[in-house]
């Protein structure tokens, strides 16, 4: 039987990017992680946890989306996909290719979910308990480290690729009336005290990404006529 390959050293290359590209109060978590992997698996599993959560509180505050303070992971993860570009704009009329992403991102959701149920019950430094935690190893902190990796560094690359002006001529509001027309007949208006909002320019001020994307999927009726 093949002898098993010690664990003496492992670096987070995601995050390290997300670091690279100004992430950098998460430099010390960074650090801490890839040490306990090996010295400390049952630390891994706390700071993994919260690794994922400073890169989402990071990414939904630097798109300005709002978010409670007592929001779970799980809830800021989900709020945090919903806000970034899953294909780019000139793809995203490729309805079978954003299902299967959308069906990837919530594999990681799922992931999410495993890290922050091996962090309650076998972190260091989690919540206290009426019995001993199980003793989980470095291969299973390896486990762990490396699914919140390949998250924070998918955020983060995802978030810094969008981050490009939205207000060319091409995205203007005043240069689509037609598909403004059809958000606003689609959904009610807004009325706030003596205010109304129209639903388009809400979606095109508030999520700019959503309007772009809904946008570049719209086909007038004569369109889809046509192609029948």
């Amino acid at each position: 039987m093949a002898e098993a390959v010690p664990i003496d050293k492992f670096i987070m290359h995601g995050a390290r990017a997300a670091l690279a590209s100004g992430m950098v109060h998460i430099d010390q978590q960074i650090r801490a992680i890839e040490e306990a992997v090996v010295s400390n698996p049952a630390l891994a599993f706390d700071l993994a946890k919260t690794l994922i959560e400073s890169a989402c509180r990071t990414i939904l505050t630097e798109r300005n989306v709002g978010f409670e303070a007592a929001d779970d992971l799980p809830k800021l993860f989900r709020t945090a996909t919903r806000g970034l570009p899953v294909l780019p704009v000139s793809a995203s009329g490729e309805a079978e290719v954003r299902k299967s992403l959308l069906q990837t991102l919530n594999g990681l959701h799922t992931a999410v979910l495993g890290v922050c149920a091996l962090r309650n019950a076998c972190g260091f430094a989690s919540h206290g308990s009426d019995r001993p935690r199980p003793a989980l190893e470095a291969v299973q902190a390896l486990l762990v480290a490396e699914t919140a990796d390949t998250i924070v560094g998918f955020l983060y690359r995802a978030h810094c690729q969008d981050r490009t002006p939205l207000t060319s001529t091409i995205y203007r509001y005043e240069d689509n009336d037609e598909f403004n027309a059809y958000v606003d007949e689609a959904h009610d208006s807004v009325h706030i005290f003596e205010e109304d909002f129209q639903p388009s320019r809400i979606l095109f001020e508030v999520a700019p990404v959503a309007y772009r994307l809904h946008l570049a999927e719209y086909a007038p009726e004569e369109d889809a006529e046509e192609s029948a």
